[in-house]
């Protein structure tokens, strides 16, 4: 199989030339940072507005209490058990969608037929909204982390399938040709040819799944669990801590952002353009 592995590191994506990307380095994190100073200056002229109208409970909302909150809670030591539980459910969920998706779109990819025939049920599936099983999760699967890990799971699989499929059929024909003509078993152009040739797909897939996952968890963990960033909002409305529910809005924000950093590097670092 070394011809195939040497077949494969031969192909070499397109170079983007500097030219055609004229922001990079500083520059480009200069012209994030604006933007997101923007966001902040319209924050801020939203809440004047609405305090400037009477309204009460915009000071609270503004991003003076709000940053003044995250402070705290940062400072704090209770926020980390709830960031590190959701956390936790995130990677259960990704962890079981990989552990279905990849394999099921490997077959599907391979294997015409099958796709015929599952197609229609995937796509199905997949436009049905996670959130309207909550109910079905919960008296089938009682409170807790089970209803949880079932509706991340199921909101998150479909990326990964479906890349893992279109990672199959674009496969180079010519790897597997010659895979067949060095007589390589099923199982080594599997390891040697199929699955490297779609890791880009599926960390694609894994991308997409992470936001996915990240936008479904807090109404998920408001399914009658005692702690996660769902829950912490749960709590700071019911006592009425309204900056300090803005504080967790920034705080899941922010980890969103770390979290599609992280899955974007990754896809850089197997490949890069």
């Amino acid at each position: 199989m070394s011809e195939v592995e040497a077949r494969r590191s031969s192909i070499r994506t397109e170079k983007v030339s500097p030219a055609s990307r004229p922001f990079q380095g500083t520059g480009r994190v200069m012209l994030g940072l604006l933007g997101l100073a923007v966001v902040l200056a319209a924050w801020w002229l939203v809440a004047g507005l609405f305090a400037s109208a009477g309204s009460g409970l915009a000071a609270l909302f503004g991003p003076k209490a709000a940053f003044v909150s995250l402070y705290e809670l940062l400072t704090g030591s209770d926020i980390l058990r709830h960031v590190l539980l959701s956390l936790k459910r995130v990677l259960v969920g990704l962890s079981l969608a990989l552990l279905i998706g990849v394999p099921v779109g490997l077959l599907v990819g391979l294997n015409g037929t099958l796709e015929a025939a599952t197609s229609p049920a995937f796509q199905f599936l997949r436009m049905i909204s996670p959130l309207s099983w909550m109910p079905i999760a919960v008296m089938m699967l009682g409170v807790g982390d089970r209803p949880i890990y079932f509706l991340l799971t199921f909101a998150a699989v479909w990326p990964i399938l479906l890349n893992s499929a279109a990672g199959v059929r674009r496969l180079d024909p010519a790897w597997l040709q010659l895979s067949r003509s060095l007589a390589a078993t099923p199982w080594e152009t599997l390891i040697h040819v199929v699955i490297p040739g779609v890791v880009s797909h599926v960390l694609t897939g894994v991308r997409l799944s992470i936001g996915i996952l990240w936008i479904l968890l807090v109404p998920c963990e408001m399914l009658g669990v005692s702690a996660g960033l769902g829950y912490f909002i749960l709590d700071t409305r019911d006592r009425l801590a309204y900056s300090e529910l803005m504080a967790v809005v920034l705080l899941i924000g922010f980890l969103g952002f770390l979290l599609d950093a992280a899955a974007r590097q990754l896809h850089r670092l197997w490949a890069p353009s």
